[in-house]
């Protein structure tokens, strides 16, 4: 299935998007500076089931624009990047979801604007639990962008060249390894000084049905902030993963589970539209 691509202007910077099937609106968002084609395959399985579901790429990410200023990038902002692909698409509801940046995107938007949110699928969350490992793992990384961008932009170039198509993965990886560092610089700093995700008090508010997919082993996304956050929102289940690889290698169960949660969340507004059809009729 190929996916119709479109581009819509927010805050004078172009942020791209992917769509899939049509139905029920579905949004998925990536991880830290992967691109939306990591969401490709759940969006294919989910477009089949008769959604209509849209990837996109925040600021710094993928194809959208990728300002070097700092300033531009924070949770808080693409958040704001998410409510206005809503508008853009004229979209009133959808469920949302992302992975590990995408899972804490997600809980911003369900903060401003939560009479959008249909639902929420959360893999991966980064909260109170992940930021030692975090520190540890995206420090080296900022230092390396920063001060070792001549050797990082000849690398990327290199793998810019490299064959495409073995899996979708490998594709993203080798997307996430492609670009340009001075604006993945850029969002890692932007991200540093920001705060990692809404308090654990608008966490509580948030009334929407949570689907939260945790892995075990993983200590940028410890298991206990997916327990955690199931604990804070009112209308939440947890879904365990074998791995942080299931979803992407063997993805059959966690997509079958993802799906039926978003079967639960659009099946009341599908059963109220067919009463107001039939009494339209009579």
């Amino acid at each position: 299935m190929r996916p119709a691509t479109g581009r819509f202007l927010h805050d004078g910077h172009r942020l791209a998007y992917s769509e899939y099937g049509e139905g029920p609106p579905v949004v998925l968002l990536p991880g830290l500076l992967f691109a939306r084609r990591l969401q490709e395959p759940l969006a294919q399985s989910l477009a089949a089931r008769g959604y209509r579901v849209i990837t996109m790429d925040p600021l710094g990410h993928g194809d959208s624009d990728r300002p070097r200023d700092m300033w531009k990038y924070s949770m808080t902002a693409f958040g704001r990047e998410l409510i206005a692909l809503l508008d853009h698409l004229e979209i009133e509801r959808a469920v949302v979801g992302g992975t590990s940046l995408g899972a804490n995107v997600t809980l911003e938007a369900a903060v401003l604007a939560p009479e959008r949110m249909q639902g929420l699928v959360i893999e991966m969350p980064v909260l109170d639990n992940a930021l030692l490992g975090c520190a540890i793992a995206f420090t080296p990384l900022l230092v390396g962008l920063t001060f070792g961008e001549p050797l990082a932009r000849l690398a990327a170039a290199a793998l810019r060249r490299a064959p495409r198509g073995l899996h979708p993965l490998a594709d993203a990886l080798l997307d996430w390894g492609s670009q340009d560092p001075g604006p993945s610089a850029a969002v890692l700093q932007g991200l540093f000084f920001g705060r990692v995700a809404p308090p654990r008090e608008e966490r509580r508010a948030i009334e929407a049905p949570a689907l939260v997919i945790g892995h075990p082993r993983d200590p940028i996304h410890p298991f206990s902030d997916s327990d955690m956050l199931v604990r804070e929102l009112p209308h939440a289940r947890l879904l365990q993963a074998g791995s942080i690889l299931e979803l992407r290698l063997a993805p059959a169960r966690l997509t079958d589970e993802i799906a039926r949660f978003v079967d639960g969340c659009w099946q009341p507004a599908q059963e109220s539209l067919r009463r107001g059809r039939r009494a339209a009729a009579r």
